[in-house]
């Protein structure tokens, strides 16, 4: 089983940056790698169960499902159902947690996967730095760092 962990401190409000990041079908909104973004049957977004079907910039298409959210703990978790990686039994969560010493939010978005050993360091590395990173960059520059 590979993992992914990338962790990062973003000088906001943790509610302020769970409104940014709470909607899972709003990944365009404040990712730079996706452009667009659905949820399948018209579910609600943050129904546990629904699938969100998004395209990444390059053209690649990625359903994930949404296994939990708690806007108590400020985190969801998610499935890959179908991707253009070559992995398998993928499931994510991505959290908040309040810093009270600025008013800031510690946010920590992390992995599992099923993958063949020669492709796991590149993986792990990609899914690291291009989403989890790529993201917490993005939600900074949103916030003014």
């Amino acid at each position: 089983m590979a993992r992914v962990y990338t962790s990062s401190v973003i000088d906001a409000p943790a509610a302020k940056v769970w409104e940014r990041i709470r909607d899972f079908n709003g990944l365009p909104k404040w990712h730079p790698r996706i452009r667009e973004s659905r949820i399948e049957e018209a579910l609600p977004a943050d129904k546990i169960g629904c699938i969100r079907n998004f395209n990444l910039q390059n053209g690649d298409n990625i359903r994930e499902q949404l296994l939990g959210l708690s806007d108590y703990d400020l985190f969801y978790s998610y499935s890959m159902l179908e991707g253009p990686m070559p992995l398998s039994d993928y499931i994510a969560t991505l959290r908040l947690t309040p810093v009270t010493e600025g008013d800031r939010t510690f946010i920590e978005w992390s992995a599992e996967f099923s993958c063949e050993p020669d492709v796991e360091d590149e993986l792990v590395t990609g899914i690291g730095t291009n989403v989890f990173q790529g993201g917490f960059e993005a939600l900074k520059r949103h916030f003014g760092a």
